[in-house]
């Protein structure tokens, strides 16, 4: 065990998560960091995407699109978007859901599918038929049952039974009109892989995690990762999504930046400290202070409705985004 400093495992961090300046393109980016979490929010950009830019900068998106549905080189499970490499790993993954009932929505996942047999081999069998299909095309004609109601989806029941099968394994997301995922068949989506066993990639992505976060928090203090190298980061300035690995863990955030941040767009209006949808800004290897950027899609406008703490070199990283945006911006 290697224990550094405060200020040390910042900068590994930091590197780490090659918010340095270093990373080369999308998809050795996304092989470093694990996985990109995919959210429908998209205030300014969606999280995957405007996790890469924070990296890279300005990039071509459809690149990420070709790598995901062309090439095959990254794929999309539970959220996240994956590196094919990580695929033997997920798929331990998926053969742990399809037999847990430890939590309530694994035990209603496993109901669904017994009390609905019939429907889940037709939505296989039009898969095998016709797939890639969105969802709507996926018509059921059975009235739903008041029993299998979500708190998510209602009586969508399509969705219902493509989200368990996709989390188990069986089905797949083979591609997207706009943000409507387009289903197949597992097997016709993910190339054969050797079988991992559940406690082996367990441990592999316990590993990488660590690799890709450069130092954890033990009784001891910071502990760097082996392989984790430590030296001068550049004075970059960026904003971070609040779903950045980064800063994904508030605590460890506090604890390593003595930066409290919390995402406040659920938060009451009036009991908002920030803003709605708050980026931190980060400044070579500090969290130095906050910004709530907007993108207006139809006016093509980037806009800031609020900052706060080290603004000084915000209006680089704004250009930089609006350029990755597509957009023109304005400061309040």
């Amino acid at each position: 065990m290697r224990l550094v400093s405060q200020e040390e495992a910042r900068r590994i961090a930091v590197r780490a998560q090659l918010l340095d300046g270093s990373a080369a393109n999308i998809l050795d980016t996304v092989r470093r960091l694990g996985f990109l979490q995919i959210d429908p929010i998209s205030t300014v950009a969606p999280p995957q995407q405007l996790v890469l830019w924070s990296r890279l900068g300005p990039y071509d998106v459809a690149e990420l699109d070709r790598l995901l549905w062309d090439e095959k080189k990254l794929f999309e499970w539970n959220a996240y978007l994956w590196p094919i490499e990580s695929l033997p790993l997920v798929q331990a993954r998926m053969r742990r859901r399809r037999r847990s009932r430890r939590y309530a929505h694994e035990r209603r996942g496993r109901e669904l599918l017994e009390r609905n047999e019939r429907f889940k081999r037709y939505v296989l069998r039009e898969l095998d038929r016709n797939g890639p299909m969105l969802s709507r095309d996926l018509q059921h004609h059975s009235a739903p049952r008041p029993d299998e109601r979500h708190r998510w989806w209602g009586t969508r029941e399509v969705t219902l039974m493509l989200e368990v099968l996709h989390a188990y394994g069986v089905v797949a997301v083979a591609g997207r009109q706009g943000n409507q995922r387009l289903w197949d068949l597992a097997e016709r989506s993910y190339p054969p892989v050797e079988t991992v066993s559940l406690r082996e990639a367990d441990r592999a992505l316990a590993e990488q995690r660590f690799r890709a976060q450069g130092v954890r928090l033990t009784r001891k203090g910071w502990e760097a990762h082996p392989d984790a190298t430590d030296g001068p980061v550049p004075d970059r300035v960026t904003f971070l999504s609040p779903f950045d690995r980064l800063i994904h863990d508030r605590n460890r955030t506090e604890a390593l930046f003595d930066f409290r941040y919390r995402l406040e767009m659920y938060v009451p209006e009036a009991n908002r400290e920030y803003g709605y949808y708050v980026l931190p800004i980060l400044g070579g290897a500090r969290l130095v202070g906050r910004i709530e950027p907007r993108f207006d899609r139809k006016t093509r406008t980037l806009e800031v409705l609020g900052a706060c703490g080290d603004t000084s070199r915000a209006a680089e990283a704004l250009a930089s985004l609006a350029n990755f945006l597509g957009a023109e911006h304005r400061l309040p």
